[in-house]
């Protein structure tokens, strides 16, 4: 894949080294977060995964090339621009084959890091099964991805405009591990609580790496591939948001979106934008405390990961 992937070389020589590497998604800057906070936001969760021992790795597509570290100048491109596709992992030969910038959604950051040699990533919150999505059968690749990719996801559970508990039985149907760090209940990406129980906890950046050496150890046993795995980190407490109110504003968002025909890969920006005007921006605040608080944890446990490696 040389002709397709560019690693950036700081990169390279971090991953040969056995090093901690954490993956950015760049979907939150082209799609996700509203101008200048996206690019803010973008820098600031790479400083966060410095800041905690590791080497951040903005993943997107520029320039008919998937690149894997992207420079502050790349990052502000995608930032900036209007046109930039919104690539998941079935999206990625289509994009690269028309030269358009692309920004890569969980499910195409995953495949990507994987074959760099990545093991962690940091979002804000994957995606999953829709609301309606027993008619619709709306459910996103996110899941099949990690169904499949030996990746470890820390996020704030999935996003709130989702439904969360047919996403955690479609996770725990494809063998995705889905495990709480430092709670017992699946986050709701503003909310701290979802109602729904976890089976599995950690609570240290340790025992996440013991728990993801013994998954991916298990795929060997079985001479095949092994999933991923979902670390479910809730939203900081100062800016967690009541599960009540934010179910509120979802239901005046999605019936929002119904009314002005917003369908597809448009649905997701077009609810996020309806919920932080409807709260007064409190969403997006939320939104970006959770996405910086997911990028130092995740940076956390790839430094733990690479030394339990080490030790191997």
């Amino acid at each position: 894949m040389n002709h397709l992937l560019s690693v950036r070389d700081d990169i390279a020589a971090v991953l040969v080294a056995g090093a901690p590497v954490v993956a950015l998604e760049s979907t939150v800057i082209a799609h996700g977060l509203p101008r200048p906070y996206n690019l803010d936001t973008a820098l600031e969760m790479e400083a966060a995964v410095r800041e905690s021992g590791a080497t951040p790795a903005t993943i997107g597509i520029l320039d008919g090339k998937i690149v894997v570290g992207l420079k502050a100048e790349q990052i502000a491109r995608l930032a900036d621009a209007s046109d930039v596709a919104k690539v998941s992992s079935s999206d990625l030969s289509a994009v690269l084959a028309s030269g358009r910038a692309g920004a890569t959604t969980v499910a195409g950051t995953v495949f990507v890091a994987a074959r760099a040699g990545i093991r962690v990533m940091a979002t804000g919150g994957i995606g999953g099964a829709h609301r309606g999505s027993e008619n619709t059968f709306d459910i996103s690749a996110d899941l099949t991805e990690l169904a499949r990719t030996a990746v470890a996801v820390v996020c704030s559970g999935a996003k709130a405009i989702l439904d969360l508990p047919r996403t955690t039985e479609v996770l725990e149907t494809l063998g995705i591990p889905v495990v709480g760090y430092g709670t017992t209940e699946f986050p709701a990406f503003y909310s701290r609580e979802s109602g729904l129980s976890l089976q599995h906890r950690v609570d240290s950046p340790e025992e996440a790496a013991k728990l993801m050496c013994i998954h991916w150890d298990l795929g060997w046993l079985g001479q095949g591939t092994t999933a991923g795995i979902v670390i479910a980190n809730p939203p900081p407490a100062d800016v967690a948001m009541a599960r009540n109110e934010v179910e509120a504003l979802v239901a005046g968002a999605m019936e929002s979106a119904d009314t002005t025909g917003v369908r597809g890969k448009g649905v997701t920006p077009y609810l996020l934008k309806e919920l932080a005007t409807k709260s007064g921006g409190r969403t997006l605040k939320t939104n970006i405390a959770l996405l910086v608080a997911n990028a130092r944890l995740a940076a956390g446990i790839a430094a733990a990961y690479s030394a339990r490696k080490a030790r191997l």
